[in-house]
């Protein structure tokens, strides 16, 4: 591939559908050869003394002359030591980024070559910890923010004091042409301190926000122009006063409970927050495949994460089964020999062609 030059091209730059992700990626040469072109888009540099002058070696990895150290493509990434080949974490990515309400560990350990829930699980885990808002620029212009809360149908008082409920709140841009980009973040609780925190975080100054007129936004938005609404007053409910800010309130919990069934724990939550908006932010995209490729250049430029920095819970690690011995079974890849018809196998031995 060339380096790209100006912005993404569908068909030069990333594949276009589902199609074209199996057409350019059917080996894991070929992912491997798309991520050294998206980690280094000039030419390699090496992480360790940032020199460009390298050898390739047989293995495929970099030889830098330099500092002499040998410098794999995957190394230092979120792909950094993975068992899982190159075309099923493809794959799990183009899963992951092409429906509006993303893919479950379950199915992609029911559909892909995947040995183990587990496996499946960390992999889209390590993508979601690459699609925070942390760096991206904050939300401008009309702002419309609220809070919400996450977890079923529990004891506890109503309103912004319920008990035993996570609470989350959202922002999202309000312009001539509709809705524009969106934060979601959990907080610790509606006071001042903890909605000025997420305020600052996501809103850039100066912004016009538009909130209900609930009793701690005033002192949290000193640097922003304030257009305070009251709910009880205009005799509406909150989704038609604050309607932007709802609806995303109400697709982010159709996510949780449709492709997660509720079943995602309070500790990963601003991860599933983050995969949610990574993709709502990008919802313009021509092809979901600039998506999955947005992904991958996240990918190859985070630091690697281990299974043990990404689970919330601890649970007893699992024992094999008695009886059972040896090395445990390699993971399954795409990069697999295309069958002759296995259908009409049977049908050539009877006819003895």
């Amino acid at each position: 591939m060339d380096k790209p030059t100006g912005a993404p091209v569908a068909g030069r730059d990333y594949p276009s559908d589902i199609a074209k992700v199996r057409s350019w990626f059917p080996t894991d040469a070929a992912c491997l050869d798309y991520l050294d072109w998206l980690r280094w888009p000039c030419g390699f540099i090496c992480p360790h003394c940032a020199s460009a002058e390298a050898g390739r070696e047989a293995t495929g990895r970099y030889r830098c002359r330099k500092c002499d150290k040998q410098v794999s493509v995957t190394a230092g990434t979120i792909f950094h030591r993975t068992r899982t080949p190159l075309t099923v974490w493809f794959e799990a990515t183009w899963l992951m980024t092409a429906p509006k309400m993303g893919v479950s560990a379950s199915h992609v350990h029911r559909v892909l070559p995947v040995s183990s829930y587990q496996t499946a699980w960390t992999m889209l885990t390590k993508l979601r910890q690459v699609m925070s808002t942390t760096d991206s620029q904050p939300l401008t212009g009309r702002v419309e923010i609220d809070e919400t809360f996450f977890g079923g149908p529990r004891p506890g008082v109503a309103g912004r004091g319920a008990a035993g409920k996570t609470l989350v709140a959202g922002a999202i841009e309000i312009d001539d042409h509709g809705w524009g980009r969106a934060r979601l973040a959990v907080i610790n609780d509606a006071s001042a301190k903890s909605l000025r925190a997420f305020i600052t975080d996501n809103v850039a100054p100066g912004a016009t926000v538009v909130s209900d007129a609930w009793r701690s936004y005033p002192p949290a938005l000193g640097g922003y122009e304030h257009v305070p609404v009251n709910v009880s007053a205009s005799g509406k409910p909150a989704h038609e006063v604050l309607p932007a800010v709802h609806r995303l309130f109400a697709q982010v919990k159709r996510m949780v409970e449709g492709t997660y069934q509720g079943s995602g724990s309070v500790g990963h939550l601003q991860e599933y927050l983050d995969e949610f908006v990574f993709r709502f932010n990008r919802r313009h995209s021509r092809h979901r495949g600039l998506v999955f490729m947005r992904l991958l250049q996240r990918a190859v430029a985070a630091a690697p994460v281990g299974y043990r920095d990404l689970v919330r819970a601890s649970r007893v690690k699992e024992k094999r089964p008695p009886g059972v011995v040896g090395p445990r079974r390699r993971p399954g890849s795409l990069e697999v020999v295309p069958e002759k018809r296995p259908w009409r196998a049977a049908e050539d031995r009877d006819s003895g062609t």
